[in-house]
């Protein structure tokens, strides 16, 4: 289930989000995953800057990413990939 949908140009995108513990860090970090909702293989996991301790506190920093920080992100990954 998506986490969030944004729109970039004609094409959906639907992301979710997950918590991940790396080896050797005491912390959580954030990665956000972007699945092209027409299907197909479009989609990629992204790290986000955001850590923290606590697995809650990480989810709750990612209620606080707005839309448009997304699309931007989104658009510069796809111009990146091409």
């Amino acid at each position: 289930m998506a986490w969030r949908v944004i729109q970039i140009d004609d094409e959906r995108w639907n992301v979710t989000l997950a918590a991940e513990h790396r080896d050797g860090t005491s912390g959580w970090s954030l990665v956000l995953g972007f699945r092209a909702a027409a299907g197909g293989q479009r989609a990629f996991w992204v790290p986000w800057p955001v850590e923290s301790a606590s697995k809650a506190s990480v989810y709750a920093q990612a209620e606080r990413i707005p839309d448009d920080q997304l699309a931007q992100m989104l658009t510069e990954r796809l111009a990146a990939t091409g």
